[in-house]
């Protein structure tokens, strides 16, 4: 196209990718007259004030027709009016750029512009538009040159040397590329460059944009920029996976091959970051897609799994999962993966698809098999576990490490005796051999996720008891305290799997145990114990100082001031010189850890032979 008028008016987007100065070279104009926008330069102020690539970008494209004006080959000039905070707000309505055309027809100039919207609307309006098209063109990001096939990660940060994580997940190593730190100039031109290309590549997507950061995701690289005050320096993260094989280099068995083919619906893959989880999902992905035929749907935020066209990647629609889930709901997939389950409304979305009826493969962090289930039993009722999640597999090193699944059972849980104690319970057990690994059952008003090699447990020469008894305790303790008032003292002591002892002032146990001992019987009933009422003995309110029993062990100092005198406060001497007030635990003792400087003080006391004494508060 030719432009036959002199007088040019560039919008926003012109000025940005430097049209104006292209089209006067392109088109060999003589000494053209250029009049910019008041809305232009305002929008490019606000988005340079924003620290945006391209309100700096723009500004500097300005400045170059201020020069060329100096040199003669055009006329620059600044006119109409400058946009209300109104036009700033509706902006992405169109306010601004009806500003910017108002100018162009009341100068009976030619629009120049590379917005496709603006050119369109500018010639149904009659106005003369020049539309510069800018071709994307494919090149590499700088960072790129980083990357070798064993380079998992690239970390630069301002005034720091260039370091990556190379290798394998489990044999990871941090590495420096080189001693050239970088500066803010030089990292800054490296994030305009990613933003750039966010705009123009058409598989480079700004997944995140906040005061603070950006998560671009180009291509395969997943690539976190942080700065000023979300950091405290310009830092860039850029993530590559480094293994993208199929399932069939798992060498899982047939068992769970066909678990995995024809019955497992509900999938958690959990392990620790760096782990290997998002190369299982895809290879999960790409089975289900290609070897079962399956129509394959991704939840992603961002999207960095590396998957055939064949599966569609979803982000979250207008910033939100649960829209997405809404239009996956519609198109009835039969997998959907939704990775990086972290917050309540993830699983809380996951668990509402599986309950209607697609099949669900979710990825959790999680640093044991259980944690995965786990997480999800904290926040679902406890019988729809096993309808949600049917299978959980651990991904540690790049290998398949555990694989648990999960059925629901009635009967007393493990380490509790009482017939009447049974109830619903969530059995987690090794897919492989079937040993029974986790119980997950309500006690109380608690779900409790018991760990089977825990529960039979015996008390250890520091105190240590069962889980169950520790729970039992626990739920004990909060149930009397609700009876009794705040300041009453309660102490609760499981003597068996059967029975536990209550120990309270002699004044609260007509409240505790109730009119014909109604009270006591509702509380057993409703925690499946016995329970016995002992008279907390009304302790001597003698304050004469007594010398203490020291007992120095590998890890710790214990005075032992006697069983009977459990859960008071003492005050503590040295030659009669204060050191410090402690309550005792329940068997009478003050525990004090080693290498601290009171632990310090009471060894050079014993050295010395000083008594220590203690005197009751």
């Amino acid at each position: 196209m030719c432009i036959k008028m002199k007088c040019i008016i560039p919008d926003t987007s012109a000025v940005i990718i430097g049209a104006t100065t292209e089209i006067i070279e392109k088109e060999n104009l003589d000494y053209p007259e250029i009049i910019v926008p008041e809305a232009v330069v305002c929008e490019l102020e606000h988005q340079a004030n924003d620290n945006r690539s391209e309100g700096h970008r723009g500004l500097r494209e300005l400045q170059k027709l201020q020069d060329l004006q100096d040199e003669g080959k055009l006329a620059v000039s600044f006119k109409g009016k400058r946009p209300s905070n109104y036009d700033i707000k509706y902006a992405k309505s169109g306010e601004i750029d009806s500003i910017i055309r108002d100018v162009a027809r009341s100068e009976m100039g030619t629009l120049l512009t590379n917005d496709k919207v603006q050119a369109e609307t500018a010639k149904a309006q009659g106005i003369p538009v020049y539309y510069y098209e800018q071709k994307y063109i494919e090149k590499p990001l700088s960072i790129e040159k980083f990357f070798d096939e064993n380079t998992m990660s690239i970390h630069l940060k301002e005034n720091v040397c260039p370091m990556a994580k190379k290798g394998t997940p489990g044999h990871i190593d941090f590495v420096i590329l080189n001693e050239k730190r970088y500066t803010h100039r030089e990292l800054k031109k490296i994030v305009d460059e990613i933003l750039d290309k966010a705009k123009s590549d058409p598989k480079t997507y700004l997944e995140s944009e906040k005061e603070g950061s950006f998560v671009v995701q180009s291509r395969e690289y997943r690539i976190s920029i942080a700065y000023p005050p979300f950091a405290e320096a310009l830092e860039v993260t850029i993530v590559r996976p480094v293994a993208n094989i199929s399932l069939d280099e798992y060498h899982l068995s047939d068992k769970l091959l066909e678990r995995i083919r024809t019955n497992a619906e509900g999938i958690l893959i959990a392990g620790s970051p760096g782990a290997g989880k998002s190369t299982f999902v895809q290879a999960i992905a790409k089975y289900y897609s290609s070897k079962l035929n399956k129509i394959v749907k991704t939840m992603e935020s961002p999207r960095d799994l590396q998957l055939p066209d064949e599966i569609t990647q979803y982000s979250p629609l207008e910033g939100s999962m649960e829209n997405t889930a809404d239009v996956l709901l519609l198109v009835r997939p039969d997998y959907t993966i939704y990775d990086e389950l972290r917050k309540n409304t993830d699983f809380n979305i996951f668990a509402d698809m599986r309950l209607a009826g697609v099949g669900m493969i979710g990825v959790v962090h999680a640093t044991r098999p259980i944690d995965a289930i786990q997480r999800i039993a904290s926040r679902v009722e406890l019988g729809v576990i096993p309808s949600i999640v049917d299978t959980s597999i651990y991904i540690e090193d790049g290998k398949v490490t555990s694989v648990y699944e999960t059925k629901m059972t009635v009967k007393v849980p493990t380490g509790m005796k009482e017939a009447d104690l049974a109830r619903p319970v969530i059995e987690v057990r090794d897919f492989e051999t079937g040993e029974l690994k986790n119980e997950i059952y309500t006690y109380g008003e608690q779900t409790i996720v018991m760990d089977m090699d825990l529960v039979n447990g015996t008390e250890s020469e520091e105190g240590y008891k069962s889980s169950v008894d520790k729970i039992a305790e626990k739920e004990i303790l909060r149930k009397i305290k609700r009876i009794l008032p705040k300041k009453a003292k309660v102490d609760v002591e499981v003597i068996s799997p059967e029975r536990a002892n209550i120990y309270i002032p002699e004044a609260y146990v007509p409240k505790i145990i109730g009119k014909n001992g109604k009270r006591i019987a509702e509380i057993e009933s409703e925690i499946g114990i016995s329970l016995g009422v002992e008279v907390i003995e009304e302790r001597s309110k003698d304050k004469t100082p007594f010398e203490v029993d020291i007992i120095h062990t590998r890890k710790q100092l214990i005075m032992d001031l006697g069983r009977d005198n459990g859960m008071q406060n003492f005050d503590i001497y040295i030659e009669g010189e204060y050191l410090l007030t402690a309550t005792t635990s329940k068997k009478g003792e003050i525990k004090i850890k080693n290498g601290i400087e009171l632990s310090d003080l009471i060894i050079e006391a014993i050295e010395m032979g000083l008594k220590i004494t203690a005197v009751k508060k």
